[in-house]
């Protein structure tokens, strides 16, 4: 397993659009990335950060039965995980099964731009939902 880096935090937020305009009018963080991703329950953005290779993904609900919906009740809006980018997911899931980690899916699902990924759950992650990404060869996000 190696984990290569710290890909991106990602914060639940009730309006997307609402939220974009936010950091680029405070603090000059612009989006580089957007998409609705079904399988999740979201509407997402990627900003990119400095160089652009450490990111801030912006996360909204499409619904009520989406887990970042049951997120902002529970929780309201903030950072609701971590992620690290991984250069092979089932190697990384396997030696973290293997340690005796709980994920979440069996096999990776699709994530943004076409990435794979896999969560760890909070409560074998010390509170922390830990996001386990691979990214497409031809990252654009």
């Amino acid at each position: 397993m190696t984990i290569l880096r710290i890909d991106h935090v990602g914060i639940a937020v009730a309006d997307l659009d609402e939220a974009i305009a936010f950091y680029a009018e405070n603090f000059g963080i612009h989006s580089v990335h957007e998409e609705v991703n079904t399988e999740q329950g979201v509407r997402e953005a990627m900003l990119a950060v400095g160089d652009g290779s450490t990111r801030i993904q912006l996360l909204a609900p499409l619904d009520d039965t989406s887990t970042i919906a049951t997120f902002l009740d529970r929780n309201g809006a903030g950072v609701q995980q971590l992620a690290y980018t991984v250069d092979d997911i089932e190697a990384t899931m396997a030696e973290l099964s293997g340690k005796g980690l709980r994920l979440l899916y069996e096999a990776p699902r699709r994530g943004t731009a076409g990435s794979r990924v896999n969560f760890v759950h909070p409560k074998d992650a010390g509170g922390v939902l830990v996001e386990l990404v691979e990214h497409a060869p031809d990252r654009s996000a």
